[in-house]
């Protein structure tokens, strides 16, 4: 069925920061845009239904009544230009009285670039058989310029473009020719052709380089083809622009690759969307809702050979648009790494987790291949995405039927993890006690039965009098009894902290030179302080 535009979630992927960023969207980020129409401040608003409304010539406050006024007349979005010390709260708030969506332009963007980029997006969204799928590739190539510092297109067997990243980097005049008629220019790809470069990436799975040719205007660039067996579906392109590509962009291309080869396979066949079945197949075999057998048959991977669960976990945006934006760029930055690392490697979004499986692992090297695989999407988040990113890797399971087990022990190290900003990336012998004792203290706080009264009522008495006598305990009980210590890191006397200690033992009627209760009330203070975590 055709489609009249494209989704807000598409069009943010495809404009995105440094263009324009989401001010707000009441509506959430499935709204569709039908058309760009440019609103001059001294023009009469007509009908917008279902557009994106351009305001030129009016920003910060100026702006809100342009907004409202396009708002009434129908349209799904608005955007404008926003410096520092606009007011974007009242942007926002205008947004949520009208139920549009505001996306906030940079000050130096033109207006005739966004118009140009935006017109183009909801164009290729009408011609393709899945607007979703053209979103999911523009997503795709905005993750592989930001691993490769390049700028980037897809294109398919027939060099027809379709999908690239956004860039305010130099493109060549071959880029530029491409993306405006959607196309390689005729004598451009005669050039490829002459050169042996599409033999090249008919003929393999490698990187093919194509050195730059400055009489030509065309610079230095990486390409690989994307296959589905042995068949060509398409290829992706990296171009180098002011910077040099970085160390690791043959290998993210490679991966780019194999993440590509389902979505390309997709738009020809118009069939079942394979790359969702295998992330519903992934979720479903660590729910243990599926057989892992037909996991592995599906993504061809051995089902008795060694295997790992890796869990990402991203710092939460505190808005709901932007972490979900996050969220998608984030899962295509995992799954190309992953693909990178095994060609059966998979990802898939429970929650606000990414769990990345990792089968077929070599029996030697199986746990330092998924620690390696953790830390690239670590650093490279930090670096591309500007996302803190925590990661815990599953013990490895000697079958792909024990998975379960790999994502559950995953599971908690990242809960551990949340509570020490130290730890970028952990294994379960990196903080064993820490989990051990998480997993007492939840313990605890399922079986109330289980806890020691004196201490709960310990705590309630610190609160109702604003001491400092449960503070005091713990620093003394962390420091294994060490007085001075305790004192030096609460930065009072060590006579103030044993005036407190036996005021402590006074009220509650515990005693600290038994071990069994200096134990248990250590625990119990963690729980009643930190919450269900350490």
């Amino acid at each position: 069925m055709d489609r009249n535009g494209v989704g807000l979630r598409q069009l943010l992927i495809a404009l995105g920061e440094p263009l324009a960023e989401l001010l707000a969207a009441p509506g959430g980020l499935d709204v569709e845009v039908s058309d760009i129409v440019i609103l001059d401040p001294d023009d009469e608003p007509a009908s917008y239904d279902g557009r994106l409304v351009l305001i030129i010539g009016a920003r910060g406050r100026a702006a809100i009544r342009l907004i409202r006024d396009a708002a009434l007349r129908g349209a799904s979005a608005a955007a404008v230009k926003v410096t520092a010390g606009d007011d974007l709260d009242g942007l926002r708030d205008a947004a949520d009285d009208t139920g549009i969506a505001v996306l906030g332009v940079r000050a130096d963007a033109r207006w005739d670039q966004l118009d140009a980029l935006a017109r183009s997006v909801v164009a290729d969204a009408r011609r393709m058989p899945e607007a979703e799928e053209a979103g999911d590739l523009f997503a795709l190539a905005q993750t592989v310029a930001a691993l490769t510092g390049g700028i980037v297109s897809i294109e398919d067997s027939t060099s027809r473009v379709l999908a690239y990243s956004r860039s305010d980097d130099e493109a060549d005049e071959l880029r530029r020719l491409s993306i405006l008629g959607w196309q390689g220019p005729a004598d451009f790809l005669a050039l490829l052709r002459e050169w042996g470069v599409f033999e090249r990436l008919a003929a393999g799975d490698d990187v093919v380089r194509v050195d730059e040719r400055p009489e030509l205007g065309i610079r230095r660039r990486l390409a690989i083809g994307v296959r589905a067996d042995a068949e060509l579906m398409g290829t992706i392109w990296v171009q180098e622009g002011k910077n040099k590509l970085t160390e690791r962009s043959e290998s993210a291309l490679l991966g780019a690759a194999r993440v590509a080869a389902l979505h390309l396979v997709r738009r020809r066949t118009g069939t079942t969307p394979g790359l969702r079945l295998q992330e519903n197949l992934l979720t479903g075999a660590l729910e243990n809702r599926i057989d892992t057998d037909s996991l592995a048959s599906n993504i061809g991977a051995s089902p008795n050979r060694p295997a790992a669960i890796a869990a990402f976990s991203p710092s939460d945006p505190p808005d709901q648009p932007s972490r979900e934006l996050r969220s998608a760029a984030l899962t295509n930055l995992i799954s190309v790494h992953a693909a990178a690392y095994r060609r059966s490697a998979l990802a898939t979004t429970i929650g606000k987790r990414v769990y990345v499986l990792l089968p077929d692992l070599p029996d030697h090297s199986a746990g330092a291949t998924a620690l390696g695989l953790a830390q690239e999407v670590v650093a490279a988040a930090g670096k591309s995405l500007a996302l803190t990113v925590r990661a815990a890797i599953g013990s490895v399971v000697t079958t792909l039927a024990d998975i379960g087990e790999s994502k559950t022990e995953a599971d908690r190290v990242l809960d551990v993890m949340a509570h020490d900003e130290t730890l970028g990336v952990a294994t379960i012998a990196d903080v064993r006690a820490k989990v051990l004792i998480s997993e007492t203290l939840a313990l605890l706080e399922h079986s109330p039965r289980l806890r020691d009264p004196r201490v709960t009522a310990l705590v309630a008495h610190d609160a109702d009098h604003r001491s400092d006598l449960v503070p005091s305990l713990l620093a003394y009980l962390d420091h294994l009894g060490d007085v001075r210590t305790a004192a030096l890191r609460l930065r009072v006397h060590p006579n103030t902290l044993r005036h407190r200690l036996k005021r402590a033992a006074s009220l509650s009627g515990l005693d600290f030179n038994d071990p069994h209760q200096r134990l248990f009330t250590h625990l119990q203070l963690l729980l009643e302080t930190h919450g269900d975590g350490p």
